[in-house]
């Protein structure tokens, strides 16, 4: 049975948390925060745990690339700590030109054999009062020295790792719990390419692919008019498609030729032409989006699909008032349990 969680967006620091914390008191099984340019996932994460209880608390993602090891290491202990033991840390690289204009990495190569060496050293870090940390990787060098005893952990935080196309999705089958999918995510390419490559990443590490969870976000917007929510499901389809590294995900699902339109249209910075590009199919395909009554009915397309539902909602042309308007929607009307209030 699938579980649902929601992507806990913020105009502010307590706005988001407020939103985590509505999630929590309604029974979401986790509320997630982001990190881009304008926001720190590990203090989100650090806010968000002093005001909920019982919902895990994921990132969704933080960049790997954007840390050493031992620094995500100590901070996703510490945040663990911090929320009684309810912390997922999930990691990713972002595209090759967020990794070297963003991040300043000289070595965009490789970026799965890259998160592969990243989670099994943060690993040993956490297990570092079985011994010294030496090593002599590709992209990481180590040489790390307990200076005293050291405790082991209470608990192993689980890592997922996020990944579109096959190659990185076979790197949470290797090595991860679980995989973070992409916004895009469909059905039909979860069951053709994401599963198939977990399974292949699982079976070289002689793993139980049934072991990995499988995570996406799902575009999710409500709104009284169904054409206003469809419209903004497009926009953010729209900002997604114009990046060339999710081809995959739009010719796997037929709509390669509106990847193309939306992509010229972007190239030339017309921002209508781009929305006006994502067809009534791609919305239908990519997102749920209409009444409340139309989006709960069209999320039981991904139970049994996905193993977790995050919930997310659209932000491009959208003031943050309706952004947040449709995150409180989508917690009200989408919650796991009913009454909503948290009491027992």
């Amino acid at each position: 049975m699938s579980t649902y969680g929601v992507s806990v967006l913020g105009a502010d620091l307590r706005t988001l948390v407020d939103t985590a914390q509505a999630a929590d008191r309604a029974g979401f099984d986790a509320a997630w925060a982001s990190e881009f340019y304008s926001r720190s996932g590990s203090i989100s994460m650090a806010a968000m745990a002093g005001r909920t209880e019982r919902c895990r608390l994921g990132s969704s993602i933080m960049y790997g690339i954007g840390r050493s090891p031992l620094v995500l290491a100590t901070e996703a202990r510490d945040l663990d700590e911090l929320s009684g033991g309810r912390v997922v840390l999930g990691l990713g690289n972002g595209t090759r030109r967020m990794m070297s204009d963003w991040h300043s990495v000289a070595d965009t190569s490789a970026p799965a054999l890259r998160m592969e060496e990243l989670v099994g050293l943060i690993r040993r870090i956490w297990n570092l009062h079985e011994g010294p940390v030496r090593h002599e990787g590709r992209f990481y060098h180590m040489n790390l020295v307990p200076t005293g005893e050291l405790e082991a952990p209470q608990r192993t935080v689980p890592i997922v790792t996020a990944g579109v196309r096959p190659r990185m999705c076979e790197v949470a089958g290797r090595v991860a719990d679980g995989l973070a999918g992409h916004p895009l995510f469909t059905t039909t390419y979860v069951e053709e390419v994401v599963r198939p490559a977990i399974a292949k990443g699982a079976a070289h590490a002689g793993r139980d692919p049934r072991d990995v969870e499988l995570i996406s976000m799902v575009i999710c917007a409500i709104h009284d008019d169904p054409e206003v929510a469809r419209r903004e499901a497009a926009q953010q389809i729209a900002f997604y498609s114009s990046v060339k590294s999710y081809d995959t995900v739009l010719d796997v699902n037929g709509f390669t030729a509106q990847g193309e339109a939306i992509r010229e249209a972007f190239g030339r910075r017309d921002l209508p032409a781009m929305y006006a590009a994502v067809t009534d199919d791609m919305i239908d395909t990519m997102a749920v989006a209409g009444t409340a009554e139309q989006v709960r009915a069209g999320l039981k397309r991904y139970e049994g699909v996905l193993d977790h539902i995050m919930l997310y909602s659209p932000s491009i042309g959208l003031r943050p008032q309706r952004v947040q308007e449709n995150l409180d929607s989508m917690i009200r009307e989408c919650a796991p349990t009913a009454g909503g209030d948290g009491d027992d």
